[in-house]
């Protein structure tokens, strides 16, 4: 049995995304993308106590920051629990704060494309400029 850069309290499988792809299997609020009850880590933990904190708090960021959680969270009223109950409210604070991660992941999404479409021009620019100067200069050799 191959047990590189396992240990007894890591099994090789528990890597932030791979946690994060049993828990969508495992919980329906995961797996459709639903607000996540405030404290939902504590309600993971004595659900699953082999979990380590530091991988859950990471799987929480990934899911928490993807674009269809914020998607939801953006239009969300209620939060849920890993029961699939609902818990508190969705404040409006945190409803502005997912619309303006999306708006400002979107906006820099849009930057890098114009910075490599205009990276792509200038590439194009300077093979056309070498392609007239070899032109001009190479019968000459």
């Amino acid at each position: 049995m191959n047990t590189v850069n396992a240990t007894p309290e890591t099994p090789p499988a528990q890597t932030p995304r791979s946690l994060l792809k049993k828990l969508q299997a495992d919980f329906a609020v995961f797996r459709d993308s639903q607000p996540l009850a405030i404290g939902i880590d504590k309600q993971l933990l004595a659900r699953m106590p082999e979990i380590q904190r530091k991988i859950l708090r990471v799987a929480l960021g990934i899911h928490t920051n993807s674009m269809r959680y914020l998607k939801v969270m953006e239009k969300a009223t209620v939060r849920f629990d890993l029961d699939g109950n609902s818990t508190d409210e969705v404040t409006d604070e945190h409803r502005k704060h997912a619309s303006e991660t999306i708006r400002e992941r979107l906006k820099k999404e849009a930057e890098k494309r114009k910075a490599e479409r205009a990276a792509e021009a200038a590439e194009r620019q300077r093979t056309e400029k070498l392609g007239q100067l070899l032109e001009k200069f190479g019968r000459n050799g």
